[in-house]
């Protein structure tokens, strides 16, 4: 079976339970509470709610609500006369580097540490892992040029959303709304959360991911399909959901000279890294908290989008940082005190993942992600 049927069999299953930090999707009755887009401390929000299929312009920065009935965007379908680009895969095992191996993964999940209760107590165990890396070539290459390129977190294996990918770039690029970009949709070691490497690659407040995607996994894409990836940080985006959110902002807080252009559904911005680091207490709530406001600003630019009842607190820590509604309400508020380039979606009746506004919204958010983007002049 090819890549492209894959993808496209993968994409029929996707649904909001994809994140592997979430729990099974909540039922009504039982589920988080829904936190209502005026709530306190909320951004003030340019209201598109009741008017389905609705997003903002792709030119504009700022705060949307949007809801609570979602119009799946056209992008996603295969249109005859459409160039279709070439998806393609091959697997990395954890063995053949030396970054992130061996990997870990978590015999229980932890307790929380008595003697400092923003972190758990987990014991973990090395593991041998192998991950596949799906690329999508754009039918518009050149090749020798320096192609500008995607970093989707939480490649194949995991029913997610983002494996209509390939068709909605394959769509945007032919209508001149995004650059002729390679997509490289990267699995993610395996587990989840805190002892386990999905959490470790995901969570870490470090560059470290950043550094493996660089020198384990780009110059196996350029060597395996034969292209040229830009260095241009401008030419760089990265996105994800859930952890692979967080993530996404990680590599391009860390690595700003490697990524500028970030997407995130659900993004993970709360305290879920391991083990615990002394100088991000809180971890990916630190950047709400005190790295963004206390910092100068990044050449960053952001789009995120939250569910109106995403995750609340899905384990044992009860510390106040585990709210994904806040944390992203948080978010947008810090990025407009200090004047990023950002755009949030509020989405009601959805939840983690954003179920089917994603399906509305991924076309509007890369569109608005490549605004501005200049192709760097060749030396």
């Amino acid at each position: 079976m090819s890549p492209r049927i894959i993808l496209a069999n993968m994409l029929a299953i996707a649904s909001t339970a994809y994140a592997a930090d979430a729990p099974p999707a909540p039922k009504k009755d039982n589920g988080p509470p829904t936190r209502p887009f005026d709530m306190p401390g909320a951004p003030t929000f340019t209201r598109l709610d009741g008017k389905p299929g609705a997003n903002p312009p792709v030119d504009v920065d700022g705060d949307f609500l949007i809801g609570p009935e979602y119009v799946q965007a056209p992008e996603f379908k295969v249109v005859d006369g459409v160039p279709q680009g070439k998806v393609q895969q091959f697997t990395l095992n954890s063995k053949d580097g030396t970054l992130l191996n061996p990997g870990i993964a978590r015999n229980v999940f932890g307790a929380v540490d008595p003697k400092n209760p923003k972190t758990l107590i987990v014991e973990t165990h090395p593991i041998d892992y192998t991950r596949t890396i799906t690329v999508y070539v754009p039918a518009q290459y050149v090749p020798g040029t320096a192609a500008p390129f995607i970093v989707a977190h939480d490649g194949p294996g995991m029913g997610h959303p983002d494996m209509g990918l390939a068709h909605v770039l394959d769509n945007l690029i032919a209508q001149k709304r995004v650059p002729a970009q390679i997509a490289i949709m990267i699995s993610n070691g395996g587990g989840d959360a805190q002892g386990h490497e999905r959490g470790r690659e995901y969570d870490t407040m470090s560059g470290l991911y950043a550094e493996y995607i660089e020198t384990h996994v780009l110059p196996r894409v350029a060597k395996e399909y034969g292209v040229t990836l830009t260095k241009d940080p401008e030419g760089r985006a990265t996105l994800g959901t859930s952890s692979g959110g967080s993530a996404a902002l990680i590599m391009a807080w860390y690595h700003p000279d490697l990524y500028h252009r970030v997407l995130t559904f659900s993004g993970t911005f709360v305290n879920q890294q391991w083990p615990f680091d002394p100088a991000t207490p809180d971890g990916a709530w630190d950047f709400h908290e005190k790295l963004i406001p206390e910092s100068a600003a990044k050449p960053i630019r952001l789009f995120m989008a939250v569910g109106d009842h995403d995750l609340l607190n899905p384990n044992v820590m009860r510390d106040g940082m585990h709210d994904w509604v806040e944390a992203n309400n948080r978010m947008a508020k810090v990025l407009k005190a200090k004047g990023y380039h950002y755009q949030y979606l509020f989405c009601q009746h959805v939840g983690h993942g954003l179920g089917p506004a994603h399906g509305q919204i991924l076309p509007h958010a890369l569109e608005w992600l490549w605004q501005g983007y200049v192709p760097a002049k060749a030396p």
